[in-house]
């Protein structure tokens, strides 16, 4: 029993591993929400001697960036101050963790710094068309799901989008009701809505 500890340590060194305690302190979360977190695969952690080490380095990759208590994260690429402030008020009103970026060159940054479950994209970023801000995202994680806002269904950037990949379109003036329907989507699917929406057709005009 004694042999096990030193290689579970050799494999992650020491000052790398956090305790369960640490880790609730660290997140500043709960330390049941801890235990059910490593239960639950979200955590990244090993058993040391019969009690469970959190690895740092993947938590701070993968996890901290991401919302404490698991939901969902999602990118808003728009530069219109007044949509930012409606994705903020409404993506914080669901418990979703959100960043809100203006152009292009950011949302790219964004997608190289954390991985997102959701991305809405504004057709016209002030830098870049958003055809080519989908095809880099998508080169940067091929299984983000996104969903594009627009006040032009017709335009031919949107054409050179669903060349590539079918995606939901928002119109605007974007609605409450439109984000509620979009979102209520992508939690009823839960998981599986990556790989389901491979093989979806478009949804305009929520």
């Amino acid at each position: 029993m004694m042999e096990s500890s030193p290689k579970a340590v050799s494999e992650t060194p020491i000052h790398y591993l956090l305790t369960v305690k640490e880790t609730a302190d660290y997140l500043r979360i709960p330390i049941p929400t801890i235990y059910y977190l490593v239960q639950r695969g979200k955590i990244p952690a090993i058993q040391v001697g019969g009690r469970w080490r959190i690895k740092k380095s993947p938590l701070d990759r993968d996890v901290l960036h991401q919302d404490k208590q698991g939901q969902p994260t999602v990118l808003v690429v728009d530069d219109d101050p007044g949509l930012q402030d409606l994705f903020r008020t409404f993506l914080k009103k669901i418990g979703f963790s959100r960043v809100v970026v203006g152009t292009a060159k950011e949302a790219i940054k964004s997608l190289g710094k954390q991985k997102f479950d959701l991305m809405f994209l504004d057709l016209k970023s002030p830098d870049a068309p958003g055809d080519q801000v989908f095809k880099t995202a998508k080169q940067i994680d091929p299984d983000l799901n996104v969903i594009v806002i627009t006040g032009y269904p017709d335009s031919e950037i949107l054409d050179r989008i669903l060349e590539v990949s079918p995606v939901t379109v928002l119109k605007k003036p974007l609605k409450l009701e439109q984000l509620n329907q979009a979102v209520k989507i992508f939690v009823h699917n839960g998981p599986s809505w990556r790989a389901e929406q491979q093989s979806s057709k478009p949804l305009v005009g929520l």
